[in-house]
């Protein structure tokens, strides 16, 4: 049995890990972690859950005996969790979006003493996803008039960064599908469109972000050539398909060595 610490425990997404991973006899939650001047510090994480009481109040002080943490907190508490993974030689689910290029470099230096998976999304379905838009991207780079790729995301209203990491990861590997010819132009990242801007180029990538309401999260990607458009669109319906995510890669962290992973090593996918 895994014993979990959850950290970010109090929020939206901390919650639901916490009740999937209560609910889980793989893992025991041992430790629910928050800053130390959060008000819900010293509550039940179960009863913050919706459970029954788990004996395992809220606390900002991390214990020692942890096999894997995950974190969906934000990004100024990053790099605390990181110390605290390396410090326990607990493994490291890193859920939270939004990181700095120096805090992707504390987690590589952190990946040579513990083992980390690190994604912008931990739903498997989007990371399903990825895949197919990187092999629609493969068959339709070079098709007779090119091909445009747009990608719309939408959100809650309380997300505060724009786009999402998962849309700027969608771009990211469709960006290096078009670029992998030698000699291949660069691909132009364009973040929403406004005023006179002239007619659209072949090498760029559109970024569109929604804010609305509580939406979970949904990416369309939309590839659209001259008489014929295909769309990839995966969607949550609730935010239990990142907890659950984040749990199965805590899970497949057990059994490997320090290195830095990422969900495509969760799900088997070369």
């Amino acid at each position: 049995m895994l014993r979990i610490a959850v950290h970010g425990a109090a929020g939206r997404m901390g919650r639901r890990v916490v009740a999937l991973a209560a609910g889980d006899p793989d893992f025991r939650v041992v430790a629910a972690i928050e800053h130390a001047d959060h008000s819900d510090l010293g509550k039940d994480a179960g009863f913050l859950a919706g459970l029954s009481e788990l004996d395992v109040p809220v606390a900002s002080a991390w214990p020692d005996d942890i096999d894997v943490i995950v974190d969906f907190s934000l990004p100024e508490a990053v790099d605390g969790v990181i110390d605290s993974a390396v410090k326990a030689n607990a493994a490291l689910v890193m859920a939270t979006t939004g990181l700095t290029s120096e805090q992707h470099d504390r987690l590589k230096q952190a990946s040579e003493k513990i083992a980390i998976v690190w994604a912008p999304s931990m739903s498997l379905a989007v990371n399903l996803t990825m895949r197919m838009a990187q092999q629609v991207t493969a068959a339709l780079k070079d098709v007779s008039g090119g091909v445009d790729v747009e990608i719309i995301e939408r959100h809650h209203r309380f997300k505060e960064d724009a786009p999402s990491g998962t849309a700027l990861k969608f771009g990211e590997l469709i960006a290096a599908e078009f670029e992998r010819e030698p000699g291949a132009s660069a691909i132009k990242h364009v973040h929403g469109r406004e005023g006179k801007t002239g007619m659209r180029t072949g090498n760029e990538i559109g970024y569109h972000a929604v804010r609305t309401g509580d939406n979970p999260g949904e990416h369309t990607i939309v590839f659209g050539m001259m008489g014929e458009t295909i769309e990839l669109k995966v969607a949550a319906s609730n935010r239990d398909s990142y907890a659950a995510g984040a749990l199965a890669a805590a899970k497949w962290l057990q059994d490997q060595p320090a290195g830095m992973y990422s969900m495509f090593d969760v799900l088997g996918m070369k």
